[in-house]
């Protein structure tokens, strides 16, 4: 890992100290691409991440545009997000940005008020980075900012292509994650790197580069099952990856034998399993990795298992979280809810991130959220920073 910290890109709050930006319009990328349930957001931690640099731009009497993405089982309209903010501050919303109604909305702009565009990925344009699309959203302003960590991993048009066109700079949020992510590079100890969900071939890079770094990696949910595998263990019908593609990491052969034989590199002892086909945590057992039977899937990490963690964490001077510990969108929430209140609860520092890992942090309330030292917006974003240091929307405001 690298032994300096990484040049932070410049931030719209610095460029205004020595440059008014009183009446300027600027576009600034957001990630509202928040969980939507009957309509309504129900998990606000990326809008209320985002405020300090809106509110600094109301502040200072700029003409905001927002722009972001969303979607998921909640729809992709950004309206409910509009219905969720608008009593926070002047805001208007915009079906199409770049169109006539568009025009009308930005011209009537005054300073201190915000739009909110529609789903940046209603066009299609935006996801392959269309170069002329991304003069059009630059044209719509005098300066942008990049506020969305969580998607500066995409190489996207609101992420890297206007930059190319328009004066850019960082938002708050995106500073504050690059600033809190560095210290994991150069952790306290003991660390431990906690890691879930699932695609092993994906992860394998991030899980080696951490296990000569930490004193311990914790690899659970499906991950876990490629582990167990390779162990000789039955895992059953489990959701195990495609390892065809592990072949050469980092441009050496990768040897599964000694990767599973790593002292450092830890699983769960027990496992929540359900026979195949069976939906749902009703009739659910606990038993040990080596004990699964052939018509039984594993979908979660046992109680053992957690309390063990409860131990590893208690112990640490650095936590590093990302990913759930079970199958969080089939109900088997429970023991990742527990290590979010394991971590908030022993105050530890480090870093949690991901989807999943956000809603469950979100089930317990603001009291244990403010608990935990830093909690990351982004999920693949963030594990793509953690791997490679840096992020393309990252390099593209440089």
């Amino acid at each position: 890992m690298t032994e300096e910290n990484i040049k932070l890109p410049v931030s719209v709050v610095d460029y205004a100290k020595s440059n008014s930006i009183n009446g300027k319009t600027i576009l600034v990328r957001v990630d509202f691409n928040v969980p939507i349930e009957n309509g309504v957001v129900s998990g606000d931690t990326r809008i209320k991440r985002s405020l300090d640099t809106i509110n600094f731009l109301i502040d200072q009497k700029a003409k905001i545009i927002l722009i972001s993405h969303i979607e998921g089982k909640g729809g992709d309209s950004l309206r409910p997000v509009y219905d969720f903010i608008k009593n926070t501050f002047p805001v208007s919303f915009v079906e199409d940005i770049l169109g006539e109604e568009g025009q009308t909305a930005i011209s009537k702009l005054i300073p201190g008020e915000v739009i909110l565009a529609e789903n940046i990925r209603m066009y299609p344009e935006e996801k392959k980075n269309d170069i002329d699309f991304s003069k059009k959203l630059a044209s719509l302003a005098d300066i942008y900012v990049n506020d969305a960590f969580s998607v500066s991993h995409r190489s996207h048009a609101s992420i890297v292509g206007v930059p190319q066109f328009v004066p850019h700079f960082a938002g708050l949020l995106l500073i504050d994650e690059i600033v809190h992510l560095q210290k994991i590079f150069h952790p306290k100890h003991p660390f431990v790197f906690i890691l879930g969900g699932a695609k092993f071939d994906t992860k394998l890079p991030l899980i080696q580069k951490f296990l000569s770094v930490a004193d311990h990696v914790f690899v659970g949910g499906a991950l876990a099952n490629d582990i167990f595998k390779a162990k000789g263990f039955n895992v059953g019908a489990s959701l195990v990856s495609d390892m065809s593609s592990v072949q050469n990491i980092s441009n050496q052969i990768f040897s599964m034998k000694d990767f599973i034989e790593n002292p450092k590199l830890v699983t769960p002892s027990d496992v929540v399993v359900q026979k195949e086909g069976i939906k749902g945590v009703d009739g659910c057992v606990i038993k040990k990795t080596n004990e699964v039977l052939e018509d039984e899937v594993i979908f979660d990490s046992g109680p053992e298992t957690v309390e063990f963690l409860k131990k590893l964490v208690s112990e640490s001077k650095c936590v590093l979280w990302n990913g759930p510990l079970g199958n969080y969108e089939e109900g088997f929430t429970g023991p990742t809810i527990e290590l979010a209140k394991i971590i908030a609860e022993t105050g530890v520092d480090g870093a949690v991130g991901g989807g999943d890992t956000l809603a469950a942090i979100n089930t317990l309330g603001d009291t244990v959220e403010s608990k935990i030292n830093f909690i990351s917006t982004g999920g693949g974003a963030m594990l793509q920073y953690l791997l490679d240091e840096t992020l393309v929307g990252i390099d593209a405001l440089k």
